[in-house]
């Protein structure tokens, strides 16, 4: 993703001047319509082709150039969501230099625009009560190549959270996909926002939610996504997240916060490769964690065993395990499969799908609609 501009038409888009050319009108980038469409703008005349890219579509946008040089598009009609874009400018893909507001990343950003619902969308900041976000930072022993053996992990607790409440809040393992950080669910999923929202609205009972840095090999991560196709680090990524998971960070909630106890008071779910550590761990434990859950989880067809093999469905005693895809994703076919064993060896699986692709747009409705089945009383 390129952020600093070198190359003599990127300097042009940047600056929006060209010595032998005019200074044009001032025009917005990007611009929310009334209409709830979105306008899409970048000065570059001496481009040979220029389009956005943009989560909600499954193809780049084509631009189209008016006679001052200013490329523009107008998107089709969209419903309230963040939407993370970029621009592809004759073959380089771009930034928008005029918005400040880019999805945090550890290997390449995009820029968000806000469609507004009325009323606010759930993962909207709204005008109700709201939790706080803490982020706390130790030495790990269990995971490698961390910068400085740093891990952090992030904290909501609900709005009125009480250290003294009897009986304690129960807690919801959160994890982040490849590529993000423990910022990831809040920064770009806006968890905290939704879980205000469930909250207030009683659909869901108040909860902690516990939002982890998700890599047991830091490694995994900085060397490019070819790991993928590395069974074995994919393993071994894995496990040193569960060591870390299972025998630091719990450990340090269960200190550090008013939990309620047992295995029926934990939750854990997470998206793409946090959808893989979560199943993994959650099918692994569930001495642990009567609740699991995957979004667009990163399994291959080999895994299936590995994640439910010698479970037996009257010892696990899941109170949900729900698994969830976009149809528009590449990872649907290999979580229809796993659902399809996990459904032959009797694992009481909830199979969701729903439009979309490898996007947060799927995700944050996935959590919108799984944290309300957790931590209910049993019938």
């Amino acid at each position: 993703m390129i952020r600093s501009y070198t190359l003599p038409t990127l300097l042009l888009v940047s600056f929006g001047l060209a010595a032998q050319t005019p200074a044009p009108k001032p025009f917005l980038s990007h611009q929310v319509n009334a209409d709830h469409t979105l306008t899409f703008r970048m000065l570059a005349p001496t481009s040979k082709s220029l389009s956005v890219s943009i989560d909600a579509f499954p193809k780049p946008l084509p631009m189209e150039r008016d006679e001052n040089g200013v490329w523009s598009v107008t998107t089709p009609v969209l419903p309230p969501e963040y939407y993370g874009y970029s621009f592809n400018l004759d073959g380089h893909t771009i930034l928008d230099p005029l918005n400040s507001h880019v999805r945090p990343s550890l290997t390449s950003g995009t820029d968000v625009i806000l469609v507004p619902g009325t009323p606010p969308a759930p993962w909207e900041l709204a005008a109700i009560p709201h939790g706080a976000v803490t982020q706390h930072v130790y030495t790990t022993h269990a995971a490698i190549n961390l910068p400085a053996g740093q891990e952090s992990y992030v904290v909501y607790t609900p709005p009125g959270y009480d250290a003294r409440k009897k009986g304690g809040y129960p807690v919801l393992y959160l994890l982040h996909g490849w590529s993000d950080d423990q910022s990831g669910w809040t920064a770009v999923g806006h968890a905290n926002d939704i879980m205000d929202s469930l909250i207030d609205s009683g659909k869901a009972v108040p909860m902690i939610v516990v939002m982890p840095l998700g890599y047991g090999d830091y490694d995994f991560v900085t060397h490019g996504s070819g790991v993928w196709h590395d069974k074995a680090k994919v393993d071994a990524n894995t496990a040193s997240f569960t060591a870390m998971l299972t025998g630091e960070i719990m450990p340090a909630i269960e200190r550090e916060y008013n939990v309620a106890a047992g295995r029926d008071n934990r939750a854990i779910i997470g998206l793409s490769m946090g959808g893989l550590e979560s199943l993994s761990i959650g099918l692994t434990h569930t001495a642990d964690f009567a609740w699991v859950g995957g979004m667009s989880a990163a399994i291959q067809n080999d895994d299936f065993d590995q994640l439910t093999g010698g479970l037996a469905p009257a010892k696990a005693n899941l109170r949900l395990m729900w698994v969830a895809c976009g149809t528009g994703d590449g990872l649907i076919r290999p979580n229809r499969a796993f659902i399809a064993a996990a459904k032959a060896k009797g694992l009481p699986v909830t199979a969701i799908e729903t439009p979309g692709a490898h996007t947060w747009l799927v995700w944050r409705d996935n959590l919108l609609h799984f944290a309300p089945l957790l931590f209910k009383s049993k019938e």
